[in-house]
């Protein structure tokens, strides 16, 4: 067994809660970019080279990218081989967030309760989702998530009869009542199959994915590059202003399912979705 002290655990969810909300990923970053030279409507090149500015500004001084920062998601893969050491893992994550959120001057977001609305002070506690596998490594995504965006995203259950074309026409269409709300260019994660919390799980974890990848499955990929043309067809465009960027990237994953069910899961992520790996 690999002995790790959950003391470095706790340093580097800091560090990767100021990161992450400090410095976009550069796949993001530079499709950005991309579509900002590909507009052509003034004002949605205008708002796509504001867009720019602001990141180079947040990679400049530090101060976060978008004023709300997030609840913290935190997807972690332990090796089995693994034994942690001087603690317990889930408070040693929520005392990386809670150092992340104070020491880089991030809005702290989260209630205690969902109804009484009392803020904690230091947004804790994370969400955290864990698998085990092969291994004496600890793999750690840290993916702040906006509630601008979060509020955005739906889940249906269709039954087995629901055609490619109808799933497609879903995420489609959950983009169009989002409208501006999400602050377009989006990031569109799509969970298909598992039961109805893994299909949520499967979309959220979709938007940590490269930008740049397509799902290797072909039939997937095709169907994500068919959503996004549809997508941009929509004319939403930069912050709800018009133009062809609605959204930069559609990202499907898959999970098994029941023969009676066919869940689906649309996560939707701003134009600021964020994420910071590590490795211990």
């Amino acid at each position: 067994m690999r002995e790790i002290d959950l003391k470095i655990l706790t340093e580097k969810i800091k560090d990767a809660c100021i990161k992450a909300n400090t410095k976009l990923p550069d796949d993001l970053e530079e499709l950005i970019s991309v579509y900002g030279k590909c507009e052509e409507c003034e004002t949605a090149k205008s708002v796509m080279q504001c867009l720019e500015d602001n990141i180079a500004v947040s990679k400049k001084t530090g101060l976060p990218i978008c004023q709300d920062t997030g609840m913290a998601v935190i997807f972690a893969e332990i090796g089995q081989e693994v034994a942690f050491v001087n603690g317990n893992f889930e408070d040693a994550v929520n005392e990386g967030v809670r150092q992340g959120y104070t020491e880089g001057l991030l809005r702290k977001s989260v209630v205690g309760d969902p109804l009484r609305r009392v803020n904690t002070t230091d947004n804790t506690p994370a969400v955290i989702h864990l698998r085990i596998v092969p291994g004496d490594k600890v793999n750690v995504t840290v993916a702040p998530k906006g509630f601008g965006s979060e509020n955005m995203s739906k889940l249906r259950m269709f039954t087995p009869s629901a055609t490619r074309e109808t799933i497609i026409d879903y995420v489609v269409d959950v983009v169009k009542q989002a409208g501006s709300n999400p602050c377009p260019p989006m990031v569109v994660g799509v969970g298909i199959g598992g039961d109805f919390e893994m299909s949520a799980i499967t979309a959220k974890k979709a938007l940590c994915r490269n930008v740049s990848e397509h799902n290797p499955d072909p039939f997937y990929a095709e169907m994500e590059s068919e959503m996004l043309e549809k997508i941009n067809a929509l004319g939403i465009g930069p912050q709800g202003f018009g133009g062809k960027t609605t959204a930069l990237a559609v990202a499907i994953e898959t999970y098994p399912t029941h023969i009676a069910g066919l869940p689906v899961a649309v996560n939707i992520g701003c134009h600021v979705t964020r994420h910071s790996s590590f490795t211990i």
